[in-house]
């Protein structure tokens, strides 16, 4: 399992990152689950965890994205691995950061629209 959180992404942007996990990966969320807004002044965390697999299936076509949100990947290295590559089949996706442990590691992302 792999928990994927997005900052700096609108709820539209949160919806097709997610979208494309979505198409690839078993997730937590129903199919027509959107991200919804929250009341008040404060920064929005979009979140949702995925299951990657060995028999993924191919992203289609990625509407653009109206920011460079930054993806927060969480879990185990093959399983960040897996989702950090169907991201860079999607978007064009510079690495911040990284830290790994024994059992996990966490990748931060910049994920902007591919020209």
């Amino acid at each position: 399992m792999v928990t994927v959180s997005l900052t700096g992404a609108s709820k539209e942007d949160a919806a097709i990152v997610f979208d494309v996990l979505r198409t690839a990966f078993p997730t937590d969320r129903a199919p027509d689950a959107v991200p919804q807004e929250q009341p008040g002044d404060h920064p929005a965390v979009w979140t949702s965890q995925f299951e990657p697999t060995q028999d993924r299936i191919p992203t289609g076509s990625t509407p653009p994205l109206e920011s460079s949100p930054t993806a927060t990947l969480q879990g185990g290295h093959v399983a960040v691995d897996q989702l950090c590559d169907a991201l860079s089949a999607a978007f064009a996706v510079h690495k911040q950061g990284t830290a790994s442990g024994d059992q996990e590691q966490e990748v931060d992302l910049q994920l902007r629209t591919k020209r």
